[in-house]
């Protein structure tokens, strides 16, 4: 299992495309306070469609104590100042992928607690400033999943829609 931490997000939509993402995953979702939005934003709901109920989230008061409470593996930071490539990184059962806020990313404390091998990032043009959030982490969750072999998936096709 992977978990999906937040750490004060700001924008209500991409929290909702996170919380998709996670249904359909198995990956675990973690918000870290203070967030920019009210939970039951319907900017959130409509983001996430009807995935909440397929979802499993949980919100922390900091992120010390997401990890006394969950003890992830490896704590792994996503960052434009990262240091290991995404396609370097070997990602393992029990990691917990770390993302910031839209307007500023991680801040370098919590950065600096962590070795250049768990401060990633993801390949872009050299003249770009960053992804939107909910894209990187779909980008770093699919990494990470491909690599485990996606546990808990389907080779069936996905079920009809109704008309």
């Amino acid at each position: 299992m992977l978990y999906v931490v937040l750490f004060q997000p700001e924008i209500p939509p991409n929290t909702g495309n996170v919380i998709r993402l996670c249904a359909n995953t198995g990956a675990r979702l973690h918000l870290i306070h203070p967030l920019g939005f009210q939970l039951d934003d319907r900017r959130l709901r409509r983001a996430g469609l009807d995935y909440h109920e397929w979802s499993r989230l949980e919100e922390h008061a900091g992120l010390g104590e997401f990890l006394s409470r969950i003890q992830p593996g490896r704590l792994l930071a996503f960052s434009t100042r990262g240091d290991t490539l995404l396609h370097e990184t070997r990602f393992r059962h029990g990691d917990a992928l770390l993302f910031g806020p839209e307007t500023r990313g991680l801040p370098e404390s919590v950065l600096a607690e962590l070795s250049g091998e768990r401060r990633i990032r993801i390949p872009m043009l050299p003249q770009m400033r960053s992804l939107n959030l909910s894209n990187a982490v779909a980008v770093a969750v699919y990494e990470a999943w491909r690599q485990l072999g996606f546990p808990g998936a389907s080779r069936a096709p996905c079920r009809d829609l109704p008309p």
